[in-house]
């Protein structure tokens, strides 16, 4: 056996354990009538009304955590987002 084989082994070992626990992600689904939190820095295109039509945002938009994301069943809204009439 080589001396540096231990060394390789327990690096090996280690680089594993660490993408494993990268890789490891949980997602949920959000049922229609349930509200959502913004979470820990959040960037992402928003509509925002422009002469009154609903215009899609080109850059990120840096959401504030903590924020309310509510489905559209929790308004109500004069006219629907494009596509979503």
């Amino acid at each position: 056996m080589l001396p540096w084989t231990p060394t390789l082994i327990a690096i090996l070992c280690a680089a594993q354990v660490v993408v494993w626990i990268s890789g490891c992600s949980r997602t949920v689904l959000v049922n229609e009538g349930s509200p959502m939190r913004i979470g820990p820095k959040t960037a992402l295109p928003v509509y925002v009304r422009v002469d009154g039509e609903w215009t899609l945002s080109n850059n990120p938009v840096q959401i504030p955590e903590g924020w309310y994301l509510v489905p559209p069943s929790y308004i109500s809204e004069p006219d629907p987002l494009p596509g979503h009439e």
